[in-house]
């Protein structure tokens, strides 16, 4: 056979191999592409994030912050400690409109919850502390809160033995100002309330009643996640107070320097009336509501949301619907939370 035969004949089974190649990979691409169509599509995605069931802390700062955080020694006469007003068993707040500090002296504001508060981007309803730990300093030295002094209250905890016992295992410098905060942060950071509803998010459909289904439905459609977003359902951002129509006007009381808000930190005319996004989470718990603790029920403050915050007149059966969802949040406390005995 010549040279020429040859270059024939090669050419023709290459080319039937690769007419068979291409033939052959058809079909198995076709089949890539149906599996591809039959893939469900994503989901959306939650405006709200589901809560870790633990959280990474340093137990024995927790403990030690445990102990401080129920401790009257922090104030100046021996009768307020942090729990006073951010009651374990009132979903971290109080049950008072406005807190009370020593002498019987009436704070200005309601107490938010401590519960989840590592979460939130800033601290205070006006965001005046930037975490846990400067949040943890200011009530002491407050004097219609708890009335001391940094100095007084760290020679008062130098008494205690076991107080010395366990700053000195944690601390190099001992007890501290800086190191009492730091340990009572750690214990709040530890305050995590993980609930049913976390439970659906994480796909247990069966978690949450189909009440309580609908209810966050009524949540999401009539705007509410605009403010109450993130893994705590709020604690994001700052907002205004009365945002679509005047709150403190129809209130009908004087307006407070806390009604002011944000504006007492920056100044700001732009800033009057904003205070921090509260988180709903366990919010069933924490009644009275808003910053003035002037609503009594969660019916009454969804009704004052909608018609201040977003604008809408919320019919009966919105409001329930949205309390039946509200309640879903409400989690349990660590088993850590509250002293021993």
């Amino acid at each position: 056979m010549n040279q020429t035969k040859w270059a024939v004949l090669i050419a023709t089974v290459v080319a039937v191999a690769g007419c068979t190649k291409k033939e052959a990979t058809a079909p198995a691409a076709e089949e890539k592409a149906a599996v591809e169509q039959e893939k469900p599509a994503p989901g959306p995605v939650e405006p709200i994030s589901p809560l870790p069931s633990s959280v990474d802390v340093n137990m024995d700062k927790v403990l030690l912050g445990r102990s401080l955080y129920h401790d009257t020694a922090l104030s100046g006469d021996g009768t307020i400690s942090c729990a006073t007003c951010h009651m374990l068993d009132h979903g971290g707040a109080e049950p008072r409109k406005t807190s009370a500090g020593i002498k019987g002296q009436i704070g200005p504001i309601n107490s938010p919850t401590v519960l989840n508060s590592g979460y939130n981007f800033v601290q205070f309803w006006d965001g005046r502390a930037k975490d846990l730990q400067e949040q943890a300093a200011g009530p002491v030295e407050n004097p219609i809160e708890m009335g001391a002094k940094w100095d007084n209250v760290v020679e008062r905890l130098k008494k205690n033995k076991e107080y010395v016992a366990a700053f000195g295992k944690l601390y190099a410098d001992g007890i501290t100002k800086d190191n009492t905060t730091d340990a009572i942060a750690e214990y709040e950071k530890s305050l995590i309330t993980p609930s049913r509803f976390d439970k659906f998010l994480l796909g247990d459909a069966a978690a949450i009643s189909d009440a309580e289904k609908k209810g966050y439905a009524t949540f999401k459609e009539v705007g509410c996640t605009a403010c109450h977003t993130g893994i705590i359902v709020g604690g994001t951002m700052f907002q205004k107070m009365g945002l679509v129509k005047d709150y403190f006007k129809d209130r009908g009381t004087a307006v407070t320097d806390a009604d002011l808000g944000r504006y007492n930190v920056t100044k700001s005319d732009a800033d009057k009336h904003f205070f921090k996004v509260p988180t709903l989470r366990n919010v069933e718990l924490t009644s009275p509501y808003l910053h003035d603790g002037s609503r009594a029920t969660l019916e009454e403050t969804v009704k004052i949301m909608g018609t201040y915050q977003l604008g809408r007149d919320l019919t009966d059966a919105q409001v329930s619907s949205i309390v039946a969802f509200l309640k879903s949040l409400t989690g349990e406390l660590p088993a850590h939370a509250k002293p021993a005995g």
